[in-house]
């Protein structure tokens, strides 16, 4: 590959951003990360970092357009509401500060000193209203875009636009639940580890704490970090879309004694509660946690992030059925993206990245 190579990954904090500056980093690329705080990486590894706030477009107007020779960018940032997570992806307001921000990443490099050729975005399966209504089985790319209020078609257009417009192609990307080896934002894992932590502390099994049974698919971060580095320089990606799984299915009461086994803890039966509000009501139990084991992630909610919220809907807390979303990876497939991972696997692999980071307290 060569050297003249040189992604930003705008959103470098978040699951997929982390993962896709690791998946570059081993590619051999040049990376720049943005994002208001620089994460650290799960591979210990240094790379690139500018602080930009992209909701403020004179900043991010004069940071972004000063960078030399940024040759692709891999747009993982996301506005998302603190305390609304579900209502807030038809939010008209938090529609607008996502579209804005993907324009004050796009607008200065193309008026800078970047000679851009690719851009990727990213959009799940909440394109096809997954949140909203039953979707098609499985859901292919080229379906007719489902009508609802969203932010992933207009970026879509933008970035079809402005691509004709400046001579770049574009990739638009569709991962089922992501999941992975970063705390905070979306990523239900540390949620779920947290919770594990605070029953075994209580003394409280390991109970699933969802509602009805159901059959989902995932994307592990790293997968979807790689999918990101192939569609970057990979002709039979530009201007598509493809959908993104791990290759396998799951539910979550199969995968709960694994994991049950990597945190410590009982696994038992359904006790139906809302994950994010019993994590709440004892912020004071993990705080004895993170004192007795000596924890790096006593900021509880900057650990977990929305992640607790995100659980209770992945969960289907409360709801009559779970979401029924499958969606075809042929298309990826064919086009020469192979590579597979094992649902179980990756959800324990995760969670022992955050015991060993000392983020979780270990197995007992």
């Amino acid at each position: 590959m060569s050297t003249k190579n040189r992604v930003l990954v705008a959103g470098a904090s978040g699951l997929i951003g982390v993962a896709a500056i690791e998946s570059f980093l081993s590619d051999g690329w040049d990376v720049v990360g943005i994002s208001r705080r620089k994460p650290q990486l799960p591979s210990g590894r240094d790379f690139e970092f500018v602080a930009v706030d992209l909701r403020d477009e004179k900043s991010a107007h004069k940071t972004l357009s000063a960078l030399d020779g940024v040759t692709h960018v891999a747009y993982a940032a996301i506005h998302e509401n603190a305390d609304d997570l579900v209502g807030g992806w038809s939010n008209a307001a938090q529609i607008e500060v996502n579209n804005a921000m993907l324009r004050n990443v796009i607008e200065p490099l193309v008026s800078g000193k970047s000679p851009l050729r690719h851009v990727s975005i990213l959009q799940g399966t909440k394109a096809y209203g997954v949140h909203l209504h039953p979707i098609a089985i499985p859901a292919r790319e080229s379906d007719p875009r489902d009508d609802h209020a969203n932010f992933f078609f207009d970026q879509q257009d933008y970035v079809r636009d402005a691509g004709k417009k400046h001579g770049f192609t574009y990739t638009v990307l569709r991962p089922q639940l992501v999941t992975g080896k970063t705390p905070g934002a979306l990523n239900v894992l540390p949620a779920i580890g947290v919770y594990a932590a605070i029953r075994r502390e209580k003394g409280e099994p390991f109970s699933f704490p969802g509602g009805p049974s159901f059959v989902w698919e995932m994307a592990d971060a790293d997968l979807v970090g790689d999918v990101i580095v192939w569609a970057a320089q990979s002709p039979q990606a530009a201007n598509e879309i493809f959908n993104i799984t791990n290759g396998d299915v799951f539910e979550w009461r199969s995968v709960w004694p694994a994991m049950a086994t990597t945190l410590g803890v009982s696994a038992a039966g359904d006790e139906p509660m809302r994950v994010a509000q019993y994590i709440r009501d004892n912020a004071d139990v993990w705080a004895k946690i993170v004192d007795r084991y000596g924890l790096a992630s006593g900021d509880l909610r900057a650990f977990v992030g929305q992640g607790d919220q995100h659980a209770d809907f992945a969960f289907a807390y409360g709801a009559p059925a779970g979401p029924v979303a499958f969606v075809s990876t042929v298309k990826l497939r064919k086009a020469g993206f192979n590579a597979a991972v094992d649902t179980r696997d990756a959800f324990c692999d995760a969670l022992q990245s955050f015991i060993d980071r000392k983020l979780l307290p270990p197995a007992l």
